[in-house]
């Protein structure tokens, strides 16, 4: 994937990608956070289906160190998901005029939309495979990355602008012996708007546990969807049903602003 033409956007001290879809698309704008390897280019065709399908306005954005935005100098700090969520995501939402999105995470991208919502207004949430507290099976998987680091950063080198430092970045957090007692789940009580859970049944980064913490926490209504013959990225794996599950949420929840 070619950098983009477009310029970098400088949002709270970072140089980020960003690419606003469907303009004059219906409110809330649908917010995509990606995964912990990933990047704009790295959701595919998920954001534009769902975009299109629901008719409307789409934001989707690389995190520093992802993609095409500016990479990363040193380690991450251990916070790094709260500090994305409650630092750089709310002056991007500013600038781009939307009060209460509806946000689309996957991944780590999930939980930075769990921590985000739990804090500001949001219409709706849709996680795909959130992480809400740390499993070994998880670190297991991202150990044995490591050790595959060099086909997987052949394969990253087509969507990131440093791939070696986008893997370091990640797996330095998630394997440093602190990182163990990250836990979120203190957050779920504090979130009313309707959210959408969907999680892969051979999630290689996470159990079922975490679905079910989630569901047993939140303070508002929940739907929740278990992908058969799907792993961690279910909208990659799964990619008609999980579409149409979440444009389905979407025009039964997001009900445009006027």
């Amino acid at each position: 994937m070619p950098p983009p033409s477009h310029p970098l956007l400088s949002i709270a001290g970072r140089q980020l990608d960003v690419e606003v879809k469907n303009e004059r698309g219906a409110r809330p704008t649908l917010v995509f956070l990606h995964e912990g390897l990933g990047s704009i280019g790295l959701w595919r065709s998920y954001p534009d289906d769902v975009i299109t399908d629901s008719d409307h306005r789409g934001l989707v954005y690389s995190r520093q160190g992802h993609g095409w935005s500016e990479p990363v100098v040193g380690p991450r700090p251990l916070d790094f998901f709260e500090r994305e969520a409650l630092e750089v995501l709310p002056p991007l939402l500013e600038a781009f005029d939307e009060p209460a999105p509806l946000i689309i995470g996957h991944s780590d991208g999930a939980s930075m939309a769990i921590i985000y919502a739990a804090h500001h207004p949001v219409k709706a949430l849709v996680l795909l495979a959130p992480h809400v507290f740390v499993e070994r099976v998880g670190v297991a998987r991202i150990a044995d990355l490591e050790k595959e680091s060099e086909m997987l950063l052949e394969r990253m080198t087509r969507h990131h602008r440093d791939p070696a430092g986008t893997l370091r970045a990640w797996a330095d957090v998630w394997l440093h012996p602190d990182f163990e007692a990250w836990n979120i789940e203190h957050l779920l009580g504090r979130i009313e708007c309707p959210v959408l859970l969907i999680q892969g049944l051979d999630d290689e980064y996470g159990t079922m546990a975490q679905l079910d913490a989630v569901e047993r926490q939140l303070a508002g209504p929940v739907e929740r969807l278990e992908v058969e013959n799907s792993g961690h990225s279910p909208h990659l794996s799964q990619p008609a049903l999980t579409r149409q599950t979440t444009v389905d949420f979407i025009r039964r929840v997001g009900q445009p602003r006027l």
